[in-house]
């Protein structure tokens, strides 16, 4: 076979792949922007890897947007550690282009990633798309964050950063959460802090008593406390898979939709568990739940 035969099918294989990732109607000059695709328009691995993540979280974001009730300017999105915004940007061109409709806020602290999406977008004309140079948990109180927020999403937003998503959902009474976490580090610290009394006083503590096992026991309660957190403060909570683990080692999906009913089950879990663990001081910063929960009344 000759090498430019080869060349061709090879260049075929890959356009083919290609293909399969793409949604719709998406931009390939916005992927080439975002350095997703290269300047040919082809995928490497790592890429790859990231298209798939991000079209395929798209498509739980999307569920939720047209499951909102109507609204003049459309939905309102705020995007948390939105880094270089390949989230925001993929949403904005998948649905807000296509509709018309909806403004996305991207929220990151990192000053020179914001003044790189503000020129992206300038240059692609997304005229509905705003960056914000703040912190995950100053971000409520900005004053250019519109007063009510209709979807949070946080992917990968790291440590302490998804719950200060959380926080900031119930602070503009999010219609829905869409978070996918990341290096979950305050609970291990309190874990690790607290191990040589807690081996002591309960059989469980082995489960964490390996530094490993810290990390990891300390990942998935983490996990479970914010669910029960969002049950408790009026959400229903779906947790799944974002893609296979072969892409991804952060791969768990918190979906969480407002229902208005707060959870006095979940609230009693959720005590509990802080109790069994050692994390009582979490009820009070991270978990406090307030008796009048403005975050349980439906929204007009």
């Amino acid at each position: 076979m000759r090498a430019g035969s080869m060349k061709t099918r090879v260049a075929d294989k890959g356009d083919a792949a290609l293909q399969e990732l793409l949604r719709p109607g998406q931009s390939v000059a916005l992927l080439q922007e975002l350095h997703i695709l290269t300047r040919d328009g082809k995928l490497n691995q790592d890429s790859r890897r990231k298209l798939k993540q991000v079209n395929h979280l798209f498509g739980f974001i999307e569920k939720i947007l047209r499951e909102l009730p109507p609204a003049e300017q459309g939905p309102t999105l705020a995007d948390h550690g939105a880094g270089k915004s390949y989230l925001g940007f993929i949403v904005y061109d998948l649905y807000m282009r296509a509709t018309g409709q909806g403004h996305i806020y991207g929220v990151e602290s990192r000053s020179e990633l914001v003044a790189a999406s503000q020129s992206l977008a300038q240059r692609l004309g997304f005229e509905r798309m705003r960056f914000l140079n703040t912190s995950v948990a100053a971000s409520a109180d900005n004053p250019a964050m519109p007063a009510q927020i209709d979807v949070v999403t946080a992917l990968h937003a790291c440590d302490t950063a998804t719950d200060d998503a959380i926080a900031f959902g119930l602070a503009k009474r999010a219609r829905a959460m869409v978070l996918v976490p990341c290096c979950q580090a305050e609970v291990a610290a309190c874990l690790r802090q607290s191990k040589a009394l807690n081996l002591k006083r309960n059989a469980l503590a082995e489960l964490w008593r390996h530094p490993l096992h810290t990390r990891e026991m300390g990942s998935q309660l983490t996990n479970v406390l914010r669910c029960l957190y969002l049950e408790a403060m009026g959400y229903s909570v779906t947790v799944t898979e974002l893609v296979g683990w072969e892409h991804s080692m952060k791969n768990e999906l918190i979906l969480a939709r407002h229902t208005g009913r707060p959870s006095p089950s979940a609230a009693a879990r959720l005590v509990e568990l802080l109790g069994v663990f050692g994390l009582e001081a979490l009820l009070h910063t991270r978990f406090a739940m307030p008796m009048h929960n403005s975050c349980s009344e439906p929204r007009a």
